[in-house]
């Protein structure tokens, strides 16, 4: 197998969803080398080739990539090098072969797949900080833009009663479901796949709610997010730049939230916030 570095480069103000692209669609770590270059890392140049299609597909022509041969080693395995656990507050994420002894009350095992939310990302991180602030033990858990499921496997490990994810694709529920039982709160997490609008009606009321979304999709949520939170209750919004700050929060505001902490972890930020 003759493994290919996809080399990207792209504007700084998208190169950390460029990033967090590239590991969704790849499954494994990305290199951000000093010059701002972003490498991922494909089988063979084939699907280097499909990869930067779809890339471009994505993301417009102000993305410029080139592919390359690497040299003959196992870069199926050398790709995880760069990977190891990470703290965020209370809790270490780490994948499945660096656990090492860490803590298992306070550890989220999650590999790099097909699902978003690794904890290698500022926008999963930022949520991780803000749920550790304000989760209360035996909280009921709402997790919109579930992903992997990190979040709602984080919050059971800080203290939720129970933990419910939703993610529009079907995809990602499976592995969701397979990293709650790697980290032994299957019983005590669910993952659902569809319109978060539709759903989160129907599982709350909630003491915390997390959605981690894009900032159109979750103002666009702001009611049914409202009314699916107990009383008193928290909303954590992650998944936007820092640059939208101004942007959501006279929409937070608005729909009846007051802020009450933020976030910020590189160029991204989260905001917690009560509804009132």
């Amino acid at each position: 197998m003759s493994w290919c570095a996809v080399d990207v480069r792209s504007p700084a103000e998208s190169r950390d969803r460029v990033a967090a692209w590239l590991v969704g669609h790849t499954g494994q770590a990305i290199e951000e080398r000093e010059d701002g270059i972003l490498v991922g890392f494909t089988p063979d140049r084939a699907r280097a080739g499909s990869l930067l299609e779809a890339l471009h597909a994505a993301f417009g022509s102000a993305i410029e990539g080139a592919t390359r041969l690497l040299p003959d080693i196992d870069w199926g395995e050398r790709w995880r090098d760069g990977l190891g656990p990470r703290v965020v507050g209370r809790l270490t994420i780490t994948p499945s072969w660096a656990v090492g002894d860490a803590d298992g009350r306070r550890t989220v095992i999650v590999d790099p797949e097909s699902a978003f939310g690794t904890g290698e990302h500022g926008s999963t991180r930022s949520a991780l900080v803000l749920l550790d602030r304000h989760l209360r033990e035996g909280n009921r858990v709402l997790d919109l833009g579930s992903g992997s499921g990190i979040l709602a496997i984080a919050a059971v490990k800080l203290g939720a009663m129970r933990a419910t994810g939703v993610d529009i694709d079907a995809d990602v529920e499976p592995i969701a479901r397979a990293n709650a039982s790697r980290n032994g709160v299957a019983a005590r997490v669910d993952f659902l796949t569809g319109d978060a609008a539709a759903i989160a009606p129907l599982l709350g009321p909630v003491e915390l709610l997390v959605s981690n979304i894009l900032r159109s999709v979750n103002v666009g949520l702001l009611p049914v997010i409202r009314a699916s939170l107990a009383s008193p209750g928290i909303a954590i919004f992650a998944g936007m730049e820092i640059a939208e700050r101004p942007l959501f929060l006279p929409e937070l505001i608005s729909a009846g939230f007051t802020p009450v902490d933020e976030a910020i972890d590189q160029s991204w930020w989260a905001v917690a916030a009560r509804a009132d």
